[in-house]
């Protein structure tokens, strides 16, 4: 649901009630995954999606319901020879999704109890805060229960970087304590995912799923290099969803007329302002925002961490060498470099007598990208994408036609 939360945190703010559809678990070929919403208003306006269109009609009128009743509620859908093509998934897979109420306007009117009961109320007051910290790009984890006794479904907790929690999923406290610290733990690693906790404490007698959305800044794409193919890349990862921050030495290249689409354009030696992010990540603060910055950023990028894309693109061994001596030494999701083979074969000697090991050398990806046949920049920055999705959803890169391998990947495990 947080994937939504901007549009949603406006119809709040007009006063507006609506119910939100979640995916909570996806098993076979399905079209989105867990965390996917679709959200529907008091008035029937729509937005956002579950499946793609296979089970929107009917999500649709499930969430009608919800804003009726004021209760949660969870629906399977999946395929079956008499309903393939009425509310099941003619791809074979199989979705279960939550449905739950959120009254519009102000958080004291979010915690009223309505048709429902106050637990219900609880719960709408829970998500209400959780889409105001995504929408305002604060770190921020939303835990809810998706499988267990049935008074229970829906229970909502927020939890913030390091444990500290509010709202209840309506069990025993050590319920609440337990899927606080199993939330903070996949916040940590920016992750959407469930959680199953065993039996706690005399009001739950059996096991809890618990659904953890994690609502996290935008990760960071830094391109090194005020090139023609930066500006393609800058375009890309924006639509990705990156915070895109280009970086060159020379001041008349770095300029943000030449990126308008950049979040960020900055004059300085690669490998120095590289150095210097690190250091700023080091200062963050406990709530996600950075020391002395405030909450409301908006596209706020987050630090130097897992997520972050590292795209050298400048192919100067007097930038590229210092950089990626210290980029291929940092915990980051993806570092690329662009260059031919002979250029790259010359970066890897410069880079051994800088003291770098090959195990070290070998989270080097160059030449930068998947082999499309690029020409154009936007043909290459497409080919760089292309690459980092793979590297980030554990693809192989290969064509789909033909191949038997899955469409849809497990997320290949964090890195440490």
């Amino acid at each position: 649901m947080l994937d939504i939360a901007d549009e949603l945190t406006r119809w709040r703010a007009r006063g507006r009630d609506f119910a939100a559809a979640t995916v909570v678990a996806v098993s076979g070929s399905a079209p989105r995954e867990v965390g996917a919403a679709l959200a529907v208003d008091a008035d029937g306006a729509a937005i956002g999606s579950v499946s793609g269109g296979c089970v929107e009609g009917a999500v649709y009128e499930l969430c009608q319901r919800a804003l009726e009743s004021g209760r949660s509620t969870v629906e399977r859908f999946g395929y079956s020879d008499d309903d393939a093509f009425a509310v099941g998934l003619t791809c074979g897979g199989v979705i279960d999704v939550l449905v739950t109420p959120v009254r519009g306007g102000d958080p004291a009117r979010a915690g009223d109890a309505g048709p429902g009961d106050r637990g219900a109320g609880e719960a709408s007051a829970t998500l209400a805060a959780a889409l105001d910290a995504a929408a305002h790009g604060r770190a921020a984890a939303l835990a809810r229960v998706v499988a267990g006794p049935a008074e229970l479904i829906g229970g909502a907790l927020l939890v913030r970087p390091g444990g500290g929690y509010t709202g209840s999923l309506g069990g025993d406290p050590a319920l609440d304590r337990t899927a606080a610290a199993e939330a903070a733990a996949l916040l940590d690693a920016g992750r959407t995912d469930t959680r199953t906790i065993g039996a706690t404490g005399e009001r739950c007698g059996e096991p809890v799923t618990v659904l953890v959305e994690s609502s996290v800044p935008a990760p960071r794409m830094i391109i090194f290099g005020a090139v023609d193919f930066a500006s393609a890349l800058v375009r890309v990862g924006g639509f990705l969803g990156y915070h895109v921050s280009v970086c060159d030495a020379r001041p008349v290249f770095a300029t943000p007329e030449r990126f308008p689409e950049a979040d960020e354009v900055v004059a300085d030696w690669p490998h120095r302002y590289l150095d210097a992010q690190v250091a700023r990540s080091a200062r963050t603060a406990p709530d996600g925002a950075r020391a002395g910055e405030g909450a409301d950023e908006g596209r706020a990028g987050s630090g130097i961490d897992g997520r972050t894309v590292l795209c050298v693109l400048t192919h100067d061994a007097k930038f590229d060498v210092p950089l990626l001596e210290r980029a291929l030494r940092l915990p980051v999701g993806y570092v690329g470099a662009m260059g031919s083979r002979r250029t790259h074969l010359d970066r890897l000697r410069r880079l051994r007598a800088a003291g770098l090991t090959e195990r070290e050398l070998s989270r080097l990806r160059s030449p930068i990208g998947l082999d499309l046949g690029a020409r154009t920049p936007e043909e290459t920055a497409l080919s760089i994408a292309a690459e980092i999705v793979a590297d980030r959803r554990g693809g192989t890169g290969t064509p789909l036609t033909g191949a038997h391998t899955p469409i849809h990947h497990d997320p290949p495990p964090p890195r440490n």
